[in-house]
Order: C-alpha cells, then structure tokens, then sequence
C-alpha cells in the first residue's frame, strides 16, 4: 500500500509545485513506484511533468466528478513517474461536488482503487483551503510543508498548522505533519538563520535536515517541462530534492521499523 502524502502551503511561492514535481522525480531515481497527483488548477505540477495541461483527455476533474475510473486518468510521464493532470477546468469542480453525499472523502475512495500499484503518491495542493484541498488532506497520511525562511512564512504556518489540527480532529485523524522543508534558502541571511533556528525549537526531527537553497537551474527546469534532474542533474537543486529523498524514505523506513 502506498505511502500518501500532500505538499501543501497555503501561502504561495514557497516552492511547493517545486517541491511536489521534482520530489517525485527524485523518488523515482531511487526506483520507487511514484504518482504525483495535480490537485492545483493552475496545472503547474503537470506542466512541470512535462504534460500540456490544456491537451488533457482526462483529468483531475472526472476522477472528482465520478466521470471514469481513475486509473483511466493515470498518465505515464517521460521523467520516470505516473501524472494524474489537472487543468483550469479543476477550479469549476467544487460548487459541483459540494452537492455530493461524503464530498470530503472522493479522492481517498478513488485511490482505494490504485494504491497498491505505487510505493509513494504526492499530491500537490493549491494554495488556498478549498474542499479540493480538503479532498487531498482526508486521503494523505501526511503533509510536508515546504517553507521560506521569512517572518511571514512563519505567521503562514501557525495557520496552516492550526488547519491541518482541525482536519485531523474531524476528517482524518490519522492526519499529521511528516516533515517541514526549508526552501529557496540562503544561509548566508541572518533572518534565514534566525527563523530556521525557530523552526528547529519547534518542529525537531520533523524539520528536514535537507534545505533546498535558490538556485538558476532549479527555477529554470519548470519552463522546459522537466524536473531539475533531468534539465541539470549536476546542479545545487538537483542534488539537494535527491538528498531530500533519501532523507524522506530513511525516516519512512526507521517509522515502519
């Protein structure tokens, strides 16, 4: 059964659709079985998978509508990983699932079907708390949550947390957050220091002792449709979401022992 986990910020520009895609790339370098699920309308985990989100079959959307059968929705991508795309057409689902007995629980049953077939699914979440985010947070069994090192990333996590509590409380208890991933990060700040010190006092072993520092090739893999590993394997970027992996798959294992 696969180990499911959201990538969620509700701030934006944290480096979480980043994140998302080139984690899964990462995985699959290691030769795990990886799903990244696209559960963000702005379509940038697909399009960064090297799939044009405006060319879908399907998507995103029928799997929430019950219109096919998600492993019909399944995409193979050419950078080692299975996509389950979405597109605009993912922001109009809402208003409509919200009529649905269980809304909360679409995708958990939807995956029942197709865990088995992976060793890890990410699901990359939009930015905001919608019932499609809230869709992904009942299916997980946890979050990582990718972080500048900036006074107001910090206020953003006291709410992000203080969400996750709540869903845990009435959706999902087995909810909680695996790990908090420090990103675009600069050592050489004194404010990246000081806030990535409070982050240690507060989260532990929950903080990845993997940072993911700013780096040229790392922002530039998204507009050629690759993961940095793939545009750059020797880059700063490449190496660190790599670390990343093996770090996530350590604490994983050391869990189930």
């Amino acid at each position: 059964m696969a180990q499911i986990i959201a990538i969620a910020n509700q701030k934006g520009g944290v480096g979480k659709t980043t994140t998302a895609v080139n984690l899964a790339a990462s995985l699959a370098i290691l030769k795990k079985r990886v799903l990244l699920i696209d559960m963000d309308p702005q379509g940038n985990a697909t399009m960064g998978s090297g799939i044009q989100k405006n060319d879908l079959v399907y998507s995103m959307t029928d799997v929430l509508l019950g219109e096919i059968h998600i492993e019909n929705a399944i995409m193979t991508s050419e950078v080692g990983y299975k996509v389950l795309a979405a597109n605009r057409d993912l922001s109009g689902v809402e208003l409509i699932i919200a009529e649905k007995p269980a809304r909360e629980f679409i995708l958990k049953e939807a995956l029942k079907e197709i865990d088995q077939q992976f060793d890890i699914i990410l699901i990359d979440c939009a930015p905001s708390l919608s019932l499609i985010t809230v869709n992904a947070m009942a299916a997980v069994d946890g979050v990582i949550i990718p972080m500048q090192c900036e006074y107001y990333a910090l206020e953003g996590l006291a709410d992000l947390t203080q969400t996750i509590d709540r869903i845990q409380q009435a959706i999902n208890p087995k909810l909680e957050i695996i790990g908090v991933l420090r990103t675009m990060y600069d050592g050489r700040n004194a404010l990246t220091r000081d806030v990535a010190g409070e982050l240690e006092q507060y989260f532990g072993s929950k903080l990845y002792e993997t940072v993911i520092p700013r780096n040229v090739r790392l922002a530039e893999a998204p507009a050629h449709g690759l993961p940095v590993i793939y545009f750059e394997k020797n880059s700063k970027g490449a190496i660190s979401y790599l670390n990343l992996a093996a770090e996530l798959l350590k604490k994983s294992n050391a869990k189930k022992g």
